[in-house]
């Protein structure tokens, strides 16, 4: 009979599929966690990733708290150090990709456009009511939208990875 051995500690994985990315193999790993957690509480408190009726909000708001998920992230990432990784399997990589694929390219779009139109506003008029206003206004709000529903399921990929569960309301 030989002698016992131990048994490695069994990593869990997941696959799972990423906007921008595609579908990655992720092992479990406690800085990544701990740094998943993190970028998830940053994302979903933020009222660009809430459903936003149209009659609501202010399409400047969304950007600027989009723009600050770029601070947010970086910071986390830093602080995370180099063990989040920066390829698409781990936490840093997946956090990049998505804030260089996804939110980069819509706010390179839109935050140039709107600066333009906003100077516009009569002093009488509310922000709100001059944005509705705006000939964009319709296609940033369609835009934003399906931003946010990317964003959403970035939230509970991030969700997973953090091994947390989310709870839906109907």
């Amino acid at each position: 009979m030989g002698k016992p051995t131990r048994n490695p500690k069994k990593v869990k994985t997941v696959r799972i599929k990423i906007p921008w990315i595609g579908e990655v193999e992720w092992g479990e790993d406690p800085t990544e966690r701990n740094a998943a957690w993190r970028l998830y509480i940053e994302l979903v408190t933020r009222i660009a990733v809430q459903p936003l009726a149209a009659d609501q909000g202010l399409l400047r708001e969304a950007l600027s708290s989009l723009h600050e998920l770029f601070a947010a992230t970086r910071e986390t990432l830093k602080q995370a150090g180099p063990d989040v990784g920066a390829s698409t399997g781990s936490v840093g990589g997946i956090a990049i990709a998505v804030l260089n694929r996804g939110l980069r390219p819509f706010l390179a779009k839109w935050h140039s456009r709107l600066a333009d139109w906003e100077p516009q506003r009569d002093p009488r008029t509310g922000a709100g009511h001059h944005e509705r206003q705006w000939a964009e206004y319709s296609q940033m709000r369609a835009e934003l939208e399906a931003l946010r529903v990317n964003l959403e399921l970035y939230a509970q990929v991030l969700a997973t990875i953090a091994g947390v569960t989310i709870q839906v309301n109907n």
